[in-house]
């Protein structure tokens, strides 16, 4: 969604119901995507929260205030016809995940990397049959192949629209595991930026955090929460 803002050209934005999904309407017009395609949700609850971000504009419309908009767009007009190649970028995190890189010393940040770190792992392991190795300092380790390909899998079977938030989620922690967890609903927004920012957080406990990084992190926490809210949107 481009993030010029245009003079708002409607009054009342509604959602309502088709035979192949659900419709955002402007003033009783269907809007498209930027691409022009029809723009068809597939649950009730996710349609209304898009006409309430639509409604909400004031005299300009403001993408950044329409992540589920935004996303919705991304599903339908770019995960749709791309569907393998980002399988296959998120597949790729799984082989050097943020998880599975621990730091050799101080000993309290390793207590608190596997503390936080390790029942995620566990959990994907049990749930996906996907066991991650696990190796202290930065040199890459070679993943089961069995494991990546369950891992695999378990992408695939997200539609296009689960498939763009678990996309956003997995580009923004730096894990696949985070991602998925978020996706399937084992963990929350928070619990999502606590473990993608473990380590950071870490070095501003010591270091201080300045108006930069803090807005920095303030975003980043935002559009986790905006995917988590998408996501459970289309479970409704």
């Amino acid at each position: 969604m481009q993030q010029t803002k245009t003079k708002r050209f409607y009054k009342h934005a509604t959602a309502s119901k088709t035979r192949d999904g659900w419709l955002v309407e402007l003033d009783g017009r269907p809007v498209k995507t930027p691409a022009k395609a029809p723009f068809l949700l597939p649950t009730a609850a996710l349609a209304q929260a898009v006409a309430e971000e639509w409604q909400a504009q004031g005299e300009r419309i403001d993408a950044g205030r329409m992540p589920l908009t935004s996303l919705s767009f991304t599903a339908i007009d770019l995960v749709a016809g791309q569907r393998s190649q980002i399988t296959e970028e998120l597949a790729e995190f799984a082989q050097t995940d943020l998880l599975c890189y621990r730091a050799e010393h101080p000993e309290s940040l390793v207590c608190r990397q596997r503390d936080s770190w390790q029942p995620l792992l566990d959990w994907a392991a049990l749930t996906f049959d996907a066991p991650l190795a696990v190796t202290s300092g930065i040199y890459a380790i070679e993943q089961d192949g069995a494991s990546l390909r369950a891992l695999r899998r378990t992408i695939e079977r997200h539609d296009d629209f689960a498939l763009a938030a678990l996309a956003a989620v997995v580009r923004l922690s730096g894990s696949l595991v985070i991602g998925l967890a978020v996706s399937h609903a084992h963990i929350d927004a928070a619990a999502a930026f606590d473990a993608a920012e473990l380590d950071q957080t870490y070095e501003l406990e010591h270091w201080g955090e300045d108006a930069e990084a803090k807005a920095l992190r303030d975003a980043l926490q935002q559009e986790l929460a905006d995917c988590e809210r998408f996501l459970a949107l289309l479970r409704q």
